[in-house]
């Protein structure tokens, strides 16, 4: 069974939609399931959520499913040989009025607003930075530039601005009925890509809350931090989400490579203060695409990333395309635990100057506190929402986290929790049964033993959202 706190975020795709071998991927660590709403139509990720949900059960685990969105298409259009070698030095035009397929002269656009968005000097970067454009001019719909840094430009390559600045909203029409079909199968996470404020997240929750409704169910949302504009705006985007994904492909595009790491840093540290969870994606174990074991730099990049205290790693083409899907996620887990025992607690440093107004919170906080000082085996939250399990997994503890909770949907949401393993209990109401079924799923998993000590939190009277007010110390007998 896999033993990392932090947790592993696998998409899916063709390598990985084998059901045995999706069950042994949960089996070996994967807590939540991205589907790429870029690709496939809406019935293909219908049948996609109902091969996870069948996988996890076979594996006995719940894991969650994360319907990761679009968002805007910023791209060039098609060429008529699929693709053009661009040279240093050369003219090339993007023509958002252009109907006929591109050539070496120029190419159409996906993104009409391109014209509009840019003026002479901006500096363009397609194909995820690898070919750079300088616009030396705006003649209506045409966009004329001079190629900085040529190359190889295929079909439908991505248009970044060094800087940010394009104007195209975050969700598209595409987008909305994205999210009706995510809230059909009740995907726990929606991500949204591209969302410059707070606005966005707002409109993407009023849409997943109306889409979600005849469901009666409502996901958490990830704002995927993608855009430069993003970075001065974090805080109002953090509070209008869930949690965030440090989406480092776009962004490193728009803000340049150098700036990735220490934002990475700023954005982990932020959303754990926020109480919020964060996402580290992107190219942490490229290599594995095509090779069997990771690269020394991609162990140390994943290592890094659970130090700074990120909640989960992403696995994007490393699962949905390449040809080790299933080792990748074994070594992703190594990696995870190795970082994890190496990890400082500094729990005391943590509560300083802290204040809690709230009764559930100081209970929490109170329940993390006793139980590292008396060295307990576990803490368990006896919780229906999950936001007390949510509050202890913001601070680094080397006790893990046993959440209960009597509804399905919070036992998912909660899969992508650092440090929190979520377990379905029964529904009695009478807190003393409760108690007594929380220990005996201690015993009967080896988690706790005679004469071992556990924290344990709940609420009085039982059932309540945020009625989480007591905290006990204790002694398996």
């Amino acid at each position: 069974m896999a033993r990392h706190a932090t947790k592993i975020v696998a998409t899916l795709g063709p390598a990985s939609s084998d059901p045995a071998l999706l069950e042994a991927m949960i089996r070996a660590g994967v807590n939540v399931v991205r589907l790429n709403f870029s690709h496939g139509k809406a019935q293909d990720h219908i049948e996609r959520a109902h091969l996870v949900r069948e996988a996890a059960a076979r594996a006995g685990r719940e894991v969650a499913i994360m319907a990761d969105l679009q968002g805007p298409k910023i791209r060039v259009g098609k060429f008529a040989e699929g693709k053009v070698m661009l040279e240093n030095g050369a003219k090339f035009v993007l023509d958002a009025s252009r109907t006929e397929l591109g050539d070496l002269q120029g190419v159409g656009l996906d993104y009409k607003e391109l014209p509009r968005d840019v003026k002479p000097g901006d500096l363009l970067l397609l194909n995820d930075g690898l070919i750079v454009l300088t616009v030396e001019a705006v003649r209506g719909e045409q966009v004329h530039t001079i190629v900085k840094v040529g190359g190889e430009l295929s079909n439908n390559k991505g248009i970044n601005k060094q800087g940010g600045g394009l104007t195209a909203p975050a969700l598209t029409g595409k987008d909305m009925e994205d999210i009706k079909t995510a809230m059909s199968f009740q995907a726990d996470y929606l991500a949204v890509s591209f969302p410059k404020n707070a606005t966005d997240m707002e409109m993407a929750r009023q849409l997943a809350n109306v889409a979600g409704e005849q469901y009666h169910h409502k996901p958490g949302l990830i704002a995927k931090i993608e855009r430069a504009e993003a970075i001065p705006l974090l805080e109002e985007i953090l509070k209008a989400s869930d949690g965030i994904m440090v989406a480092r492909g776009d962004l490193a595009v728009e803000v340049g490579n150098a700036a990735v790491p220490a934002l990475q840093k700023r954005m982990i540290k932020l959303a754990r203060q926020h109480d919020k969870v964060v996402i580290t994606a992107t190219q942490m174990m490229e290599s594995m695409i095509t090779n069997p074991v990771p690269t020394r730099a991609e162990v140390s990049d994943v290592a890094n990333a659970v130090i700074d205290g990120t909640d989960a790693v992403m696995l994007s083409a490393e699962t949905a395309a390449g040809k080790y899907p299933l080792e990748t996620v074994e070594e992703m887990s190594k990696i995870c635990e190795a970082a994890e025992a190496a990890e400082d607690v500094e729990l005391d440093a943590d509560f300083k100057g802290q204040t809690f107004s709230r009764i559930d919170q100081t209970i929490a906080m109170g329940a993390l506190f006793t139980a590292h000082h008396l060295g307990a085996k576990a803490i368990v939250a006896l919780t229906e929402s999950g936001s007390t399990a949510l509050w202890m997994s913001r601070h680094r503890i080397h006790i893990p986290i046993y959440a209960m909770t009597t509804k399905v949907a919070s036992q998912r949401r909660m899969a992508l929790f650092r440090n929190v393993r979520a377990l379905l209990m029964d529904t009695s109401t009478d807190r003393e049964t409760a108690l007594g079924q929380a220990e005996a799923h201690l015993k009967l998993r080896g988690i706790v033993n005679t004469g071992d000590v556990y924290a344990i939190t709940s609420g009085d009277p039982m059932g309540t959202p945020g009625g989480t007010n007591m905290l006990r110390i204790s002694e398996v007998r």
